[in-house]
C-alpha cells in the first residue's frame, strides 16, 4: 500500500515530477510475468503506453489487460500475441466483439458497481496504467474523464499514467498525487469523441411517456442510445433535476447548462453532478475542464444500489434488446451472440427499488429496425442472457405506451406487456402467452 502523500515544498515536488517522468516503454520496468494490467474504460486507456507493451508483447509472458469498452483497436485484441498478451472485457465495445466471438478475447459477466471487488481479488500482481492530465501545482494528477473501477486502488495499487494535454482537469475522487505513482509519460493523444445519437420519431414517442412521469427535483440516471438522450431533451421545463449517473453525456449538460440540472433537491452531493465516467464530444470534456460543480467518484460508490436507494425519487433509463412475457430484460446479447455487457443496468434498477418516490425505466421499440420481429416476445431468444431479473424490472416502455410489472402477477404482467407490443403481433403474442399458461 502507497503511503499518505507527505507534506513536500514545491522544489521538492517538481524534483519528483522529472524523477518520475519518463519514456513509455519505462512502463515495462513495472510489469512481471503472469501480472495483470487494470486500464480504464474508454477514454482512461493511455494509448501511447499500450503501444509500448504491444511492441515488447514477445518479452512479457501471459500479462492480461483488464478492461471495460475499449475504444482503440490494437493488434492484441485480435490474438496476435498468444501467450504473451491478452484482453480481459467485462463490457465489450465495437472493438472487441469480434474478436471476443473468434476467441481472443475473455468476457467476465459483472454488474459494473462489483468490478472493482472482481479485480480485486482475481487479478495478479495487478499495475493500474490510465491516461490522465497534467499534475497541478500540488502535485495532484486527475483521472479526467474517468473515476470508474480504477479510482477506488489510489493508494493501494502502482499506478504509470500517461498524461495528454486534451485530458480535462476534474474533481471528485479521481486524483492522484505524485507519490501515488511509479512513474509517468506524455503524449498529445486527441480523446475520442461519441457523437449523439439520431433520435427518431419512435424514441421520441417513448421518451414522452417517460418525461411525462419525472417529476421537479428528481435524480436522474440515463444510459447511452438515442432514447435516453430524447428523455434528456424533453427535460427542459422542469426544475432542481439532480444528476447521478455512471455516464455523464451530452444531454446532461444541456440540462446543466439550462439551469434545470441545480441538483438542489439530492440528499447526497446537493448542488454536485456525480458520475464515474464522461463519453461524448469534445464539448462534454471542455465543460468538465476544471468545473467544480461534477465530481467523478468510484463506481462502486456511484452505482451501488445501497447509495442509489438513499436518494428520493430517482429515476434510472436504460435500454434493453428484447423483454419477455415475464419482465426478463435480455440487454447484452443477440440471441446467444455477445454484444455487450452487464454495465449497470441493474444495479440502478435495483437502487430505485430503495428510492423512496424512485422509478427504474427500460426502454425499447417494439420491433426490430425491420418491422419483421417483436422485441415483446412470450420467451426470450433461445441463448438471451437475462441482465435485469423479473422481480427487479419496474416499467418498460415503447412508443406503445408503458407497462407497469412491479408487484403484478404474471397474467397481469403478460396483459400489459401485449398492450405496448405493436398491434401486428399482439394476436399471436395472445395465442402464445395462452401456450405458455401466462394468461
Amino acid at each position: 500500500m502507497f503511503p499518505r502523500p507527505p507534506h513536500r515544498d514545491i522544489k521538492t515536488r517538481r524534483l519528483d515530477l522529472e524523477r518520475k517522468r519518463c519514456p513509455p516503454e519505462a512502463v515495462l520496468q513495472h510489469i512481471a510475468g503472469d501480472s495483470d494490467l487494470i486500464v480504464p474504460i474508454a477514454n482512461g486507456e493511455p494509448t501511447l503506453l499500450l503501444d509500448a507493451i504491444e511492441k515488447a508483447a514477445l518479452d512479457l509472458h501471459d500479462v492480461r489487460i483488464h478492461q471495460m469498452h475499449a475504444l482503440h483497436d490494437r493488434p492484441y485484441l485480435h490474438g496476435a500475441f498468444p501467450g504473451h498478451l491478452r484482453h480481459v472485457s467485462y463490457f465489450l465495445s465495437h472493438v472487441t466483439r469480434d474478436p471476443y466471438a473468434k476467441g481472443h478475447v475473455d468476457l467476465i459477466p459483472a454488474h459494473f458497481s462489483e468490478v472493482p471487488l472482481l479485480m480485486e481479488r482475481t487479478t495478479r500482481f495487478p499495475l493500474i496504467v490510465a491516461a490522465a492530465s497534467a499534475p497541478d501545482r500540488h502535485g495532484y494528477f486527475s483521472l479526467g474523464v474517468n473515476a470508474d473501477y480504477v479510482s477506488g486502488f489510489i493508494g493501494k495499487l502502482p499506478f504509470f499514467l500517461e498524461v495528454t494535454p486534451a485530458m480535462p482537469r476534474t474533481f471528485g475522487r479521481n486524483q492522484l498525487h505524485i507519490s501515488q505513482i511509479v512513474g509517468y509519460t506524455e503524449s498529445d493523444r486527441p480523446l475520442v469523441e461519441v457523437q449523439p445519437h439520431e433520435i427518431g420519431e419512435k424514441d421520441q414517442r417513448i421518451a414522452a411517456f417517460v418525461a411525462e412521469r419525472i417529476c421537479d427535483g428528481a435524480t436522474i440516471q440515463a444510459g447511452i442510445g438515442s432514447i435516453p438522450n430524447a428523455v434528456l431533451s424533453l427535460l427542459s421545463d422542469r426544475r432542481d433535476l439532480g444528476i447521478h449517473t455512471e455516464l455523464l453525456s451530452d444531454g446532461m449538460v444541456d440540462l446543466f447548462e439550462q439551469g434545470v440540472a441545480t441538483g438542489t433537491a439530492k440528499h447526497l452531493n446537493p448542488g454536485k453532478i456525480v458520475t464515474t465516467f464522461a463519453l461524448g464530444t469534445r464539448r462534454v470534456y471542455d465543460f468538465l475542464d476544471e468545473n467544480p460543480a461534477a465530481e467523478f467518484w468510484p463506481v462502486s460508490y456511484v452505482n451501488s444500489p445501497r447509495v442509489i436507494g438513499r436518494e428520493h425519487d430517482f429515476v434510472s433509463i436504460n435500454a434493453t434488446l428484447e423483454v419477455d412475457m415475464l419482465g426478463q430484460c435480455a440487454s447484452e446479447s443477440i440471441g446467444s451472440r455477445y454484444y455487450s455487457g452487464s454495465g449497470g443496468q441493474s444495479d440502478f434498477a435495483r437502487g430505485c427499488m430503495y428510492s423512496d418516490g424512485g422509478r427504474a425505466f427500460i426502454v425499447l421499440n417494439s420491433t426490430t429496425s425491420d418491422g419483421r420481429i417483436s422485441r415483446i416476445r412470450p420467451q426470450l431468444t433461445p441463448g438471451a442472457v437475462v441482465t435485469t431479473v423479473k422481480n427487479t424490472v419496474d416499467h418498460v416502455v415503447t412508443e406503445y405506451g408503458v407497462a407497469e410489472l412491479r408487484g403484478r402477477s404474471i397474467r397481469e404482467r403478460t396483459a400489459a406487456l401485449i398492450a405496448i407490443a405493436h398491434p401486428d403481433f399482439r394476436d399471436d403474442l395472445r395465442r402464445e402467452a395462452r401456450e405458455l399458461g401466462f394468461n
